[in-house]
């Protein structure tokens, strides 16, 4: 480009420069038609492909010398390789540098190419009033496909070209380009452009009919919204409706509030609280104190669970949502076509409701290994322990909880506090294998320490029994190993309720989950999914998050729709010392080929940690290369989920740890961490050359100087 310019190329491809050698590239192109037809060609390929001023004088050339049908040809093919030439350096010089430094900001327009990018750049390609060039540029930065840029642009070219050659045609008439742009023909140009979407958009309307076209719709309907399922993803739906005005009726057939409340997140914490309660006892030496082996009625504690339930139940009662303008039925849905769902009443009877928007949001249940003799076994899972370990007198004894995530692990660490000689069984090689390795490893200790006997590698066979005792069979390093049990705990992860709502004989697409589009969509426009039956995180905020998106898309559609934003995910694993993480971890940055540094903060270091004797743990930050942004944070201490806050919100906001180090924490709290792991990034990042200057400076004015 520098060659280009110096040796006043630009000067040529004016149109002045053009007319006045017109006569000269007719002679040429009459002695030697192919040669000339060549090296015009070659030429036109150059100057799209470096992105050089004089396309455009170069077309209309093309029509003075090649006339309308052999000079479209020519320039059509030579504009399009030039433009794919331009895209594959901008791809192999830019792409990744772009990626890596802006992806997170670019996720949502990178899936709308993957999506749509077809359309888009045949929609560019039609109004010549985007310049080519940059189109090309900038494509090339996106996900695209060569094939599919190279294609779209031969086509969506060509009425353009033709334009301009025939205007080449008559380059004596031509006193400047914008002559031969009208603004009638911009206009025209416009409302081509316009076509693809368009048909786009037809299409879709063919796709609806045809979904549809099997059913027949109410003229009217009951409701505005039906939501079925009450757990998060369900109460919040219909807590948004009814604030908005809407008439929505929300069904349940068991026990409001869903698993988070009855069988998961609630009874969870609690049971940790009072297991935590008891290591702290026998641990009180670290703190001054005198330890003691804690004396307490494993019933009393499983009461206080169900009591701590019971407490928390008023927030997601019936009464309270029917008081907020929701009605609440208890029975059992299915769907008989989009928009009715019927409902056997838990007292008896059915009934039929319409609305114009479904929502479904019927969770997950725990999942089952299917080895041979489980169902024998007496097995509970973390949705039936609760319970049945209600009825228990003491702990469980002997104790084998299969599975080594988050809430494996938590149950394991809970009951070994309480009592049972836990054996946790992790077919991976090591625990909470999302997180990175150094992760696992905190955690393993944490549960070793709590009295945990950890098998990791370890395949589940089979249960067996003799007249006394229970065994898990499992495979460790290739020999079978019985472990003896009292309670077998299944905690190897849960599984979408599908079955039962007349998904299948609507046609709904599911897999493993209900398959949705962006707006929660699923098979039927009109029938959204939350949750867990949506994926693809299983976590009560996210399907309060997910709520938010189904119901205003579900009311509000028609005028405007949200693409639901999974950017900024938090998760907490609440074992002792606590893990908790949002965003990249390591192991996911390396796997995506994101580069990234790494800050961290050993919270050995931090005074409200020594206060407390309570100095496992680190915070660790990802951050870009030289940047302050953030990737990701991984952070596992004492109250490490409520630490991570202040990340999810600089994440969600686009704040770097230049501000999270700029602002004041109190003293001495836990949230300083933060802020220290801010500052080993702002130590790693010092720059060096000015402290050396500055060293200089001091050292002058220790000198006397003034």
């Amino acid at each position: 480009m520098t060659a280009f310019f110096l040796a006043d190329g630009h000067r040529l491809l004016t149109l002045d420069s053009l007319k006045s050698s017109l006569d000269t590239f007719h002679q040429l192109r009459d002695e030697q038609p192919q040669l000339v037809s060549g090296i015009f060609f070659l030429i036109y390929v150059a100057v799209t492909a470096l992105s050089l001023p004089g396309a455009a004088v170069m077309t209309l050339a093309g029509g003075a010398l090649f006339g309308l049908l052999w000079g479209v040809v020519l320039i059509s093919f030579a504009s399009s390789i030039g433009a794919t030439l331009a895209f594959l350096v901008s791809r192999y010089l830019l792409h990744d540098w772009v990626q890596s430094r802006f992806g997170g900001r670019l996720a949502p327009i990178n899936r709308g190419i993957e999506r749509d990018g077809a359309f888009y750049l045949f929609t560019l390609r039609l109004v010549p009033v985007f310049p080519f060039f940059l189109i090309n540029l900038l494509m090339g930065l996106t996900p695209i496909r060569t094939s599919t840029f190279y294609w779209v642009s031969q086509v969506g070219m060509l009425a353009g070209t033709v334009v301009y050659v025939n205007a080449g045609t008559h380059l004596g008439q031509l006193e400047r380009l914008a002559d031969i742009l009208s603004l009638d023909l911009l206009i025209s140009f416009a409302i081509l452009g316009l076509f693809p979407l368009l048909a786009r958009k037809t299409v879709g309307l063919v796709q609806r009919r045809r979904i549809y076209a099997n059913w027949s719709k109410p003229e009217s309907f009951d409701r505005n919204l039906i939501v079925i399922g009450a757990g998060a993803g369900g109460l919040v739906s219909a807590y948004i409706a009814a604030a908005v005005r809407a008439r929505v009726t929300l069904i349940e057939t068991g026990r409001m509030g869903g698993d988070c409340l009855n069988y998961g997140c609630v009874p969870s914490k609690a049971l940790i609280r009072s297991a935590r309660l008891a290591e702290d006892m026998r641990s009180a030496e670290r703190l001054g104190l005198e330890s003691a082996e804690p004396k307490f009625s494993f019933k009393r504690v499983m009461q206080r669970v169900h009591d701590v339930i019971a407490a928390v139940e008023p927030h997601d009662s019936s009464e309270r949502y029917t008081k907020l303008g929701v009605e609440v039925v208890k029975g059992y849905a299915r769907l008989i076509d989009p928009w009715t769902v019927e409902v056997a009443l838990n007292e008896g009877g059915t009934r039929r409701l319409t609305a114009r928007t479904i929502i479904l949001a019927t969770g997950a249940r725990a999942s089952v290994p299917n080895l041979p003799g489980i169902e024998q076994s007496g097995y509970v899972t973390s949705d039936t322990l609760w319970q049945r370990f209600a009825e228990l007198e003491e702990a469980p004894e002997r104790l084998v909880v299969l599975g080594g995530g988050p809430v494996g692990c938590e149950l394991a660490q809970a009951f070994a506090r309480l009592g049972s000689k836990v054996t946790q069984v992790q077919r991976g090689v090591r625990v909470l294998p999302r997180e990175d390795v150094d992760v696992s490893a905190l955690a393993a200790d944490a549960l070793a320490r709590s009295g945990v006997e950890l098998l990791t590698g370890c395949t589940a066979l089979r249960c067996e029994a003799d007249e006394d005792t229970r065994y898990l069979v499992v495979s460790d390093n290739g020999f079978e190993r019985q472990i003896p049990f009292d309670q077998l705990i299944c905690a190897v992860g849960r599984s979408a309720r599908l079955s039962g709502y007349g998904l299948e004989e609507l046609g709904i697409d599911t897999h493993k989950t209900i398959l949705t589009n962006g707006f929660l969509q699923t098979t039927f426009p009109n029938i959204y999914a939350v949750g867990d039956v949506a994926g693809p995180y299983q976590f009560t905020h996210v399907a309060a998050h997910q709520a938010w998106y189904a119901a205003v898309n579900g009311l509000f559609g028609s005028l405007k729709r949200f693409t639901v934003d999974y950017r900024v995910i938090p998760r907490t694993t609440f074992i002792d010392p606590e893990v908790a993480c949002v965003g990249m971890t390591e192991r996911e940055a390396t796997e995506k080929g994101v580069l990234y540094e790494v800050s961290c903060f050993q919270l050995d270091e931090l005074d409200r940690a020594l206060t407390e004797s309570a100095t496992a743990g680190f915070v660790k930050v990802l951050t870009p290369p030289s940047r302050d942004r953030i990737l990701g944070v991984t952070i596992v201490g004492e109250h490490a989920g409520d630490l991570l806050a202040e990340f999810v919100l600089a994440m969600k906001q686009g704040l770097g740890l230049n501000k999270i180090l700029g602002t004041i924490h109190a003293y001495p709290t836990w949230a300083e961490a933060n802020k220290y792991a801010a500052g080993e990034w702002k130590k790693a990042h010092a720059p060096q050359w000015l402290l050396g200057w500055l060293e200089r400076y001091h050292a002058w004015r220790r000198g006397g100087g003034r």
